[in-house]
C-alpha cells in the first residue's frame, strides 16, 4: 500500500427506531460532543462510469454535502474511490479520499468535470466526535421531486449509523492506518451488544 493518498476508515450500521434512545445514550457516553444533524447528499459519478467499469477501471465518486442547519451552509465536495480489497482490510472498510470546500455552486463544478447526478437524499439525525472520528446517526428522508425538498423519513424508517475519520487520513509512521482502523473498531467494541458495526463495499 502506498502513502500517496488520503484514506477514510468506516464502519456502518442500522437499528429500529425503538432502539433509539438506548444508543444515544451510549454513544453520547463515549462522545466529546453531539448536535443535530440536517444534510443534504448528492452523489456524482463520470457520465461514461458504466463504460470505465466494462474496461476494468474504478471510477472517481464525487459526494457533495451541504449541512442544512448551519446559517449559511457551503457545499463540501468528496472524492472517492474504491474501497480496498476485504483481504487488505477484513475489519473496516478503508477507501482513498480527498475534500475540498467549494466557493459557489458545487453542482455545476461537478457537472463541468464531466459528473452526472446519480442520486440525492438528505440525512436527519445526530452527530458524534469522538477524537479523530465522527458519529453519524440519522434517518435518510426521499427527494420531493417538484420541490427538492426533503420528505419527513416515517417514525418507523430504519436508523442508519456511519462511524468515519472526520477528515482524509495519510497512512504514514507518524500516522499508521493500523491505529486509526483501532479506533473505529474501538467503537465497534463499546456498541457490541447494542449495534453491529460491520465493514461494507459502498
Amino acid at each position: 500500500m502506498t502513502t500517496a493518498h488520503s484514506y477514510e476508515v468506516a464502519l456502518f450500521g442500522e437499528f429500529f427506531a425503538k432502539d433509539l434512545q438506548a444508543i444515544l445514550n451510549r454513544i453520547t457516553l463515549h462522545s466529546e460532543s453531539a448536535h443535530q444533524m440536517h444534510a443534504r447528499e448528492i452523489v456524482f459519478e463520470p457520465f461514461d462510469a458504466q463504460h470505465q467499469r466494462d474496461t476494468g477501471s474504478e471510477p472517481v465518486i464525487l459526494r457533495a454535502r451541504k449541512e442544512m442547519l448551519e446559517r449559511d451552509p457551503k457545499w463540501v465536495l468528496y472524492s472517492y474511490l474504491k474501497p480496498e480489497s476485504v483481504r487488505v482490510h477484513p475489519e473496516a472498510t478503508v477507501r482513498p479520499w480527498a475534500t475540498c470546500q467549494v466557493v459557489g455552486d458545487a453542482l455545476s463544478f461537478a457537472s463541468a468535470l464531466g459528473y452526472v447526478r446519480r442520486s440525492q437524499i438528505y440525512k436527519k439525525g445526530y452527530i458524534f466526535r469522538r477524537g479523530m472520528l465522527v458519529i453519524q446517526l440519522f434517518q435518510q428522508e426521499q427527494v420531493d421531486p417538484k420541490t427538492q425538498r426533503p420528505i419527513p423519513a416515517h417514525h418507523d424508517t430504519l436508523w442508519e449509523v456511519e462511524v468515519k475519520t472526520a477528515n482524509p487520513v495519510r497512512n504514514t509512521q507518524e500516522t499508521p492506518l493500523r491505529g486509526v482502523i483501532d479506533s473505529v473498531l474501538e467503537v465497534q467494541l463499546l456498541m457490541k451488544g447494542l449495534l453491529d458495526l460491520r465493514r461494507q463495499d459502498v
